[in-house]
């Protein structure tokens, strides 16, 4: 590749088919993107542990047998002549023996909540999995807060921000990506980045100031946190439900990163470097 008057000039056909390489993912993003997926794996299989300790979620500043407000509850249930797993969500109540409430353990079924590969650690122990929740918590906020600023300083941010032009062409991106047409110029569209501007600034936001709002210790210090997510117990909610949409979003990222060329994509993320497509838009 040589470059005439500003202009990237092929030197062979064979380069002109393949595009040309970039260096599209600065070291901040990458290091970070590495980080951010350790940690949400971790705490994903923690939080699943932690909630084992209660399985059932509520809409209300209170909760108990006393109240009437639980959204979802997984427990086991003996329906007649045998015990069945069953999950009851807003009040509708669905057999998920051998996934939930009742699954395999140690070649017999055992009243549980979760599977125990979907737990850390694998085992009921309600202490370890909140040292290793609340550890990794951490991790991800002081991650989140050094990629912040470091894609302010090295302006990757300003990449991510949705211009009036992105939004125009929702649309025809949406279109796009249901028909698997992927456009490899490097740059990110306008459905990748409202995606990357949900997760990055509502969604790990959400979960951390709903994770704070849980503790009794933050409570006292900043109330306030239970006025804005309407109590412990909803906060406890929003919380499940992010972590739900989290789980959806990183299925479609990576279905997504298959779909439009895993090496390529694969080396960007752990080199810097992407190979962009010589086709242009129509």
């Amino acid at each position: 590749m040589t470059t005439i008057a500003g202009v990237d000039t092929p030197t062979d056909e064979v380069s002109q088919k393949r595009g040309r390489l970039i260096y599209r993912q600065k070291l901040a993003t990458r290091l970070t993107h590495w980080i951010w997926a350790i940690s949400l794996f971790f705490l994903l299989l923690s939080g699943l542990q932690i909630f084992m300790a209660r399985p059932d979620l509520y809409i209300g500043k209170q909760s108990g047998f006393g109240f009437d407000n639980a959204i979802l509850r997984i427990d086991a249930r003996k329906v007649g002549n045998e015990i069945q797993g069953v999950t009851t969500i807003f009040g509708t109540s669905v057999d998920t023996t051998g996934w939930l409430g009742l699954v395999p353990e140690d070649g017999s079924m055992t009243a549980k909540t979760f599977p125990g590969w979907l737990t850390v650690p694998s085992y009921r122990d309600l202490a370890t999995g909140r040292v290793v929740h609340f550890f990794f918590a951490w991790v991800l906020v002081t991650t989140l807060t050094a990629w912040l600023i470091a894609s302010i300083v090295n302006g990757h941010i300003r990449e991510l921000i949705p211009t009036v032009s992105d939004l125009k062409g929702l649309p025809r991106d949406i279109v796009d990506h249901l028909r698997l047409r992927f456009h490899h110029d490097g740059r990110y569209n306008g459905l990748q980045k409202l995606s990357y501007v949900g997760v990055l600034f509502v969604a790990l936001p959400v979960m951390i100031l709903t994770g704070l709002t849980m503790s009794p210790g933050m409570d006292a210090l900043f109330p306030v946190l239970l006025d804005i997510f309407g109590g412990r117990q909803t906060a406890r909610t929003i919380h499940f439900a992010v972590m739900l949409a989290l789980v959806l979003f990183f299925v479609v990222h990576i279905l997504m990163v298959v779909l439009a060329g895993p090496l390529n994509e694969l080396r960007a993320i752990v080199t810097g470097w992407y190979r962009t497509s010589s086709a242009k838009r129509s």
